[in-house]
C-alpha cells in the first residue's frame, strides 16, 4: 500500500535525510570543512547511511578515487599588495622540554614553521635564483592531495585529482631582507584542524608585504603532514579520529588546543633567542620587533590565538576567523567553554565569522568571550562566507571545481558564495587594518564601524572603545 506525505511531512523528511547525509560524510572524513567539532563529533546513524546508498555511492566511499591522466591544476594565490617584494625561510624546531603530545614515544616535540617578510624587490635571493617557492614542497603536496591528506578530508577535492605541487607563492627562499628594515612587528599564524601552516600563505604573503614578519607554524601530527627535519614525513592523527566516541574526539580536541597553545609559546621562545635568530637571512633576525607581537588563525587556528593571548602575555593583539571556542563535553567546571571564552582576554582582539548555519557553532564561546573581554574588540561578519572563505581555499578551490575534481556543492559548503577576489580583499583589508592598529600604531578608520569600501562586512555590534 502506498503511503502519502503531506508537504510539510515530505520537507522534514528530506530536512532528516540530508542532515543524515551530512554527518555520514562528515564521519567519512571531512575535519575542519564546517568548524572545529561538527567534523569529528560521531554520527550514530553514520554507518546505516551508507549502507542504505546506491551501490555506486558505496563502491566510492570503500576506495579513493583514481587519479585522474592529466591531474587539474588549482587556482592561483594572489598576489600581495603592499609595497615590498616578500621572502620565506622554513626553519625545523625541537622542544628538549616537551614530549610530543601525539605521539611521546618519538621523544621531543618536533615542528616546522615558515618565515615570510620584506624583501628587496632587486637583490637576489642568496644562491636561489629568483623563482617563486612552491606552496608546498613536493612531498608535502603529494600526501595533502591523497585520500589521506587535508586536500580530500577537509576540502573534498578528489584524492589524487589536483596537482598541488603547481602552485607558486610569491615569495623567494632566503631573499635579503628589504633595506631599512628595522624593528619590523612579528605576526604567528595558526591553520585550522588538520590543515597544514601553508593554508594561509595569501594572507601571510600580504602582511610580510606591509612590512611585517609573519611566522606560519606546523602543529605535527594535528597538521595534514608535516616534513620534519630528517625528510620524514609526519602525518595527521585526526582522521583516524572520524567517527569515534565523543569522550575521545573530546580529548583529542583539547589535546590539539593545548599542543597549539604550546608551540606557539615555544616559536615566541625560539624568536626570543639570540643565537637562534643568527641563523635566519642576512638582517631578519636583527629586524625583528619582539616587543609588538600578534598571533592570527583560522578555526582551531584561531581558537588557538584566543587561547594563547590568555596564556602568554608576550602576545599583545589576536585575530580568529571563524574558530569556535568550545568542546564537545563539560570539564571539571561543568562548562563546555575553554578558560578563554569563559574569561576573555584584556588585549585587542578581532573575530570575523562566516554566514550560514555552520556560523551557529561559534555563538555560544564567542558571546562569552565577548562578554569578559577588558580591551578593544569587534566581531564582524562576511556576508556569503563559509567557513574555508578565510584561507587559500577561496583562491586555489574554484578552479578545481570547474575542472571537476570538486563537486560544486561542497565547494559552496567550503567557502560560501561571496566571490573570491571579495573574500580575499576584504580578509586582507581587516587583518592588515587590524594589525596595523594596535602593532604599528597605525589606525585607517576602517574598524570605527562599517565600510562603503567592503559592504560584505557586517559588524555585529558596535567595536569596544
Amino acid at each position: 500500500m502506498a503511503v502519502h506525505e503531506r508537504g510539510g511531512e515530505r520537507r522534514d523528511r528530506a530536512r532528516r535525510d540530508s542532515g543524515l547525509r551530512r554527518r555520514a560524510a562528515l564521519a567519512a572524513g571531512a575535519l575542519a570543512a564546517t568548524g572545529l567539532l561538527s567534523a569529528l563529533v560521531p554520527a550514530p546513524d553514520a554507518h546505516a547511511a551508507q549502507a542504505q546508498a546506491p551501490a555506486p555511492a558505496r563502491a566510492a566511499a570503500k576506495s579513493p578515487a583514481t587519479a585522474t591522466a592529466a591531474k587539474s591544476t588549482p587556482g592561483a594565490l594572489p598576489a600581495p599588495t603592499g609595497p615590498h617584494a616578500v621572502g620565506t625561510v622554513t626553519r625545523h624546531l625541537a622542544d628538549s622540554a616537551r614530549k610530543d603530545p601525539w605521539k611521546p614515544e618519538r621523544g621531543d616535540r618536533q615542528i616546522a614553521i615558515s618565515l615570510f617578510y620584506p624583501a628587496d624587490r632587486d637583490r637576489p635571493a642568496g644562491g636561489k635564483g629568483r623563482a617563486p617557492a612552491p606552496h608546498m614542497d613536493p612531498s608535502s603536496a603529494a600526501h595533502f592531495g591523497s585520500a589521506r591528506g587535508a586536500g580530500s578530508f577537509n576540502h573534498h577535492v578528489r584524492p589524487d585529482a589536483a596537482d598541488w605541487a603547481s602552485t607558486r607563492t610569491h615569495a623567494r627562499v632566503d631573499a635579503p631582507v628589504a633595506r631599512g628594515s628595522k624593528a619590523l612587528p612579528v605576526v604567528l599564524y595558526s591553520a585550522g584542524l588538520g590543515d597544514p601552516r601553508t593554508w594561509n600563505t595569501g594572507l601571510a604573503e600580504e602582511l610580510a608585504s606591509r612590512g611585517y614578519v609573519v611566522v606560519t607554524v606546523d602543529h605535527t601530527y594535528d597538521s595534514s603532514e608535516v616534513r620534519l627535519a630528517n625528510g620524514e614525513l609526519a602525518e595527521s592523527a585526526l582522521p583516524a579520529l572520524a567517527g569515534a566516541p565523543v569522550t575521545e574526539v573530546d580529548a583529542a580536541l583539547r589535546r590539539a588546543v593545548r599542543a597549539r597553545v604550546d608551540d606557539t609559546r615555544f616559536v615566541l621562545d625560539a624568536l626570543g633567542s639570540a643565537q637562534w635568530r643568527r641563523g635566519l637571512p642576512h638582517g631578519l633576525g636583527d629586524a625583528l620587533d619582539l616587543r609588538r607581537v600578534g598571533m592570527a588563525g583560522h578555526s582551531a587556528g584561531g581558537f588557538a590565538a584566543a587561547q594563547a593571548l590568555h596564556d602568554d602575555r608576550r602576545l599583545k593583539a589576536g585575530v580568529n576567523m571563524d574558530g569556535q571556542m568550545d568542546f564537545p563535553l563539560p570539564d571539571g567546571t561543568g562548562s563546555k567553554l575553554s578558560t578563554v571564552a569563559r574569561e576573555g582576554v584584556d588585549r585587542p582582539f578581532l573575530l570575523l565569522g562566516s554566514d550560514g548555519p555552520g556560523a551557529a557553532g561559534n555563538r555560544a564561546s564567542w558571546a562569552s568571550f565577548r562578554q569578559h573581554n577588558r580591551a578593544w574588540q569587534a566581531e564582524l561578519t562576511m556576508a556569503g562566507a563559509a567557513h574555508g572563505t578565510y584561507t587559500d581555499a577561496v583562491s586555489l578551490l574554484p578552479a578545481l571545481a570547474r575542472q571537476g575534481a570538486l563537486p560544486e556543492e561542497d565547494l559552496r559548503q567550503g567557502v560560501g558564495t561571496v566571490r573570491p577576489e571579495r573574500a580575499v580583499a576584504a580578509t586582507r583589508a581587516y587583518v592588515v587594518a587590524f594589525f596595523d592598529r594596535f602593532l604599528k600604531g597605525r589606525d585607517g578608520r576602517l574598524l570605527d564601524g562599517p565600510s562603503p569600501r567592503f559592504p560584505e562586512m557586517r559588524f555585529q555590534g558596535s567595536p569596544a572603545s
